[in-house]
């Protein structure tokens, strides 16, 4: 028997028992007489005894013990006379009267502690140890609850899972597909799934009412913190429902997966309109853990002299609480980062609303104390205000406010990484105008329905449809989204024709899917949930590579199987990815 009890389990209570533990050398302290060793697995750390007087043999060898070595011991429970309350197992310590080394190991790259020395690429390189650090494995045990009570909770309104395929066939639309060469069909393709859309649809025609599936999916895109090119999410459709009814489902999940897993109540998710949320916050994906709204400056700036705003489509500003005192160090700094290229704003205009009541601004050559009245009562600047502007065309200044706005919550403390404001942002715009194509985008997907009110103008004006289509947002994070789905074949293949399809392209991409609806197809709909996205929000963390158990780094890259990699030319050859060009060359 290698182990009676785990390293995290034995109490006060267990004094007097003989016990065998197995696990990783953590750390060894030699003391002369004494020698202690800090034993570890996945459910904590205890404390051995090596005691020279008594085993002076089990005292010199654990001397010799390293770092993760992998050992086996017996020994008595005792309690400890100088207790550590920072460990689970921190009142007892084992009498060790037997060793036993399982194997060696050579000293670790990095330190297998909370706070490691080791970087990120070493870390990726050798992840099978960095694994074993506590806040990887309760990152990792944060996962697997949430999979658990989705599952539950799914269960327990008459969901059930299926399986759908991992090979299937490339569509145009959406993110680049990863392709698989097929050797049994010569030059032809399969696309690993960028999400199961067509064959959740599909099963709701089959008659599977409710189904969901917790799935890995694939994407080839440029990744940061919260992208990977394969990736998890919690895939759910049903039928004969509307809107309202997988608005409702939905948020009822999430708010249980609050509850039992962070033991946080979250109150009814309030809803905004796409249009609302890009008016206010410049995103569609706004976090309203504080507010500090945009504020249209047009009406009291312009058409007054100053040539920055009385040419730009727009100026809109933020109005960031009691940070009057910022000095003119601070707001340089404000205004580089603005300047950055990731950023892109040409300058930066600031109005501080003193305590006293008077006002300082970069442009004061232009704007006089009344004008600048007129901005704080505009936006309801208080005294001790800081009033921020940009300006220039519309939609570039929205996304750079938003910006600066998120900026200044991190900056002032209003985003509480410990805080939950969840929203619904809904009646997203059906189509999106690409102007290098010169062709109509589906904003979500080419199979999301117009909202009914909005069906007449597809003919007319397709731009002005808005979609059936909401996404769930919470702390400025698309944890996921979706749509009542079309199910009529006639508007299918119309949305197909505004999306620059012929005919005979829908068919050969589609037509399975076409074809279905002729047989009953339900009113359906569904969203799917972005799983690494959720660990990550609900773990506290920016990224998700922190919750996943083999990641890729931000070039796609394994780096402990040093991954995507070469094949072999035989396997060239069997893929028929090669070609013999008449003058002998390969390509």
């Amino acid at each position: 028997m290698h182990r009676t009890h785990t390293c995290g389990e034995l109490r006060a209570k267990h004094a007097g028992e003989n016990v065998t533990l197995s696990g990783w050398v953590q750390r060894t302290r030699d003391l002369g007489g004494m020698t202690f060793v800090d034993l570890r697995d996945r459910y904590g750390l205890t404390q051995l005894v090596f005691n020279m007087d008594t085993h002076e043999g089990l005292c010199l060898k654990a001397r010799k013990l390293g770092r993760e070595f992998v050992i086996k011991v017996t020994g008595t429970v005792l309690v400890r006379e100088s207790k550590n309350s920072n460990m689970t197992t921190g009142d007892v310590e084992i009498d060790v009267t037997g060793l036993e080394v399982l194997n060696v190991s050579k000293t670790p790259p990095f330190t297998i502690e909370d706070d490691t020395d080791g970087g990120d690429d070493l870390r990726m390189q050798y992840r099978y140890l960095d694994l074993r650090r506590k806040p990887v494995q309760r990152n990792l045990m944060l996962r697997h609850k949430l999979s658990i009570e989705t599952r539950k909770y799914l269960d327990s309104v008459e969901f059930i899972e299926v399986e759908t395929p991992y090979l299937i066939k490339s569509t145009p639309e959406g993110a680049r597909d990863f392709v698989v060469p097929s050797r049994m069909n010569p030059g032809q393709f399969y696309a690993l799934p960028q999400s199961p859309q067509t064959f959740k649809q599909l099963l709701m025609v089959s008659g599977y009412d409710r189904y969901y599936q917790i799935v890995k999916c694939f994407r080839d895109e440029d990744l940061r913190a919260d992208r990977q090119p394969e990736f998890t999410q919690i895939d759910c459709e049903m039928a004969f429902v509307e809107q309202e009814d997988i608005l409702n489902t939905f948020e009822g999940m999430v708010r249980h997966l609050f509850q039992v897993v962070l033991n946080v109540d979250v109150p009814t998710f309030p809803r905004m309109t796409y249009d609302e949320a890009m008016e206010r916050y410049g995103s569609d994906k706004p976090d309203v853990r504080f507010e500090m709204g945009f504020v249209d400056f047009g009406t009291v700036t312009q058409g007054q002299g100053f040539g920055v705003f009385d040419s730009a489509e727009a100026v809109l500003g933020i109005v960031a609480p009691g940070s009057a005192e910022y000095s003119r160090k601070q707001l340089d700094a404000l205004t580089d980062w603005v300047k950055r290229p990731q950023i892109g704003a040409k300058g930066l205009v600031y109005c501080k609303v003193n305590a006293d009541g008077s006002f300082k601004s970069s442009v004061d050559k232009f704007f006089d104390a009344e004008a600048q009245a007129a901005w704080a009562a505009h936006s309801g600047a208080k005294p001790g205000d800081l009033i921020l502007m940009l300006s220039g065309g519309l939609d570039k200044v929205r996304k750079q406010l938003s910006e600066l706005r998120l900026h200044m919550g991190t900056a002032l403390g209003l985003r509480d990484p410990k805080g939950f404001s969840p929203l619904w942002v809904m009646d997203f715009p059906l189509l999106e105008w690409d102007e290098k194509t010169e062709r109509y985008h589906a904003m979500h997907h080419p199979f999301t329905s117009p909202k009914p009110e909005h069906m007449a103008l597809i003919d007319t004006d397709p731009g002005a449809v808005r979609a059936n289509a909401y996404d769930m947002v919470i702390n400025g994070v698309e944890i996921g989204g979706g749509s009542i789905r079309i199910h009529d074949k006639a508007i299918q293949a119309r949305m197909f024709d505004l999306l620059g399809f012929s005919p005979e392209e829908a068919e050969a991409q589609f037509g399975f899917l076409m074809n279905a609806f002729q047989y009953g197809a339900p009113p359906h709909g569904g969203l799917a949930l972005g799983f690494d996205r959720l660990c990550s929000l609900f773990g506290g963390s920016d990224s998700i590579r922190d919750f996943i158990a083999f990641p890729k780094n931000n070039s796609g890259r394994d780096m402990m199987i040093d991954a995507p990699s070469p094949i072999h030319e035989e396997q060239y050859n069997e893929l028929y990815l090669k070609t013999t060009a008449p003058d002998g060359t390969k390509s």
